[in-house]
This record gives structure tokens, C-alpha cells and sequence, in this order.
């Protein structure tokens, strides 16, 4: 059923205790609130990205565009090697790595709640820094399959 709803595409990540970055394909987004900014990511339990938000408090959600198809797929591969085959950045106050060629937003985020789900848990973050960069439409997934706005 869910395949059939067409959702936006993000890499979430974040660095761990050794400052090691990590992150994971996510497509289950939400925004939550606009005063105070807030949104959700669902990410699954023991992923070692949500290990990391968990200890850190802090993530960063990367909204792909639609040429970033092979960042999508590489950060859904489980690859460990993920952060060397790609450009990406990060300030110390980044709240996790920015995927600088792939991302046509960022928002930095402060971990306010969690919740475990079954098999996932919700983080809720409230914003603290975005950065948007124009001319990109967004990369979307649904149906298995990636498509991209400008093609709809």
C-alpha cells in the first residue's frame, strides 16, 4: 500500500561519539510543526545512524534533488564506505554532514523527542540552520521506483 504514495527523498546523517560521519536513505518525512520549526524522520531501530542521533542529539536531513539518484540508492545500500564516494561537508556547526552536490536543501536539527514504533523510532528535531539551494527539483520515490518532479 505505502509503495503507491510518492514521497520525497532524504539522506539523514549525523556524526558518531568517534566523529565518524553516518547517515541512511530515509523517506519517511514529516514536517510537524512551523513555530518552533519541527520535523520527524522514522529510522530503523538499531541502525548505526540512529544509534548516533541518539548519543549526539543532533542530525541533519539532506532533501536529494532529482539528479541524485546514486546517492539515494548508495546511502540505502549499507555500503560502510558511503562517505568516501561522495562529496559532502561539515562545520562544527553542522549538525551533520551536508551532501553539498546531492542536496537541494539541508536542515540542521536538535533531537526533541524520540519514539520507538515497532520496528523504528521517531525522531522529532526542531531546526536550527537550513540552507536551501534553487534550480533543483526535488527526487521522489514511489513504486519502487525514482522518478523526479520535472518528469511528472
Amino acid at each position: 500500500m505505502m509503495s503507491g504514495f510518492p514521497t520525497g527523498v532524504c539522506v539523514v546523517t549525523t556524526t558518531d561519539h568517534e566523529g565518524a560521519p553516518r547517515g541512511m536513505t530515509c523517506s519517511s518525512v514529516c514536517s510537524v510543526s512551523l513555530d518552533p520549526p519541527t520535523l520527524l524522520v522514522c529510522l530503523r531501530d538499531g541502525s548505526p545512524t540512529l544509534e548516533a542521533i541518539m548519543k549526539s542529539g543532533v542530525f541533519a536531513v539532506n532533501f536529494l534533488h532529482e539528479g541524485a539518484r546514486e546517492a539515494a540508492e548508495l546511502f540505502a545500500s549499507g555500503n560502510p564506505h558511503r562517505f568516501d564516494l561522495l562529496p559532502w561537508e561539515q562545520t562544527p556547526d553542522m549538525a551533520g554532514p551536508h551532501l553539498s552536490r546531492d542536496a537541494h536543501a539541508v536542515t540542521d536539527c536538535d533531537v526533541v523527542l524520540t519514539r520507538k514504533v515497532g520496528s523504528h523510532v521517531t525522531v522529532f528535531g526542531t531546526a536550527r540552520h537550513i540552507v536551501e539551494r534553487h534550480g533543483h527539483p526535488p527526487l521522489l520515490y514511489g513504486m519502487r521506483q525514482f522518478r523526479s518532479w520535472s518528469a511528472m
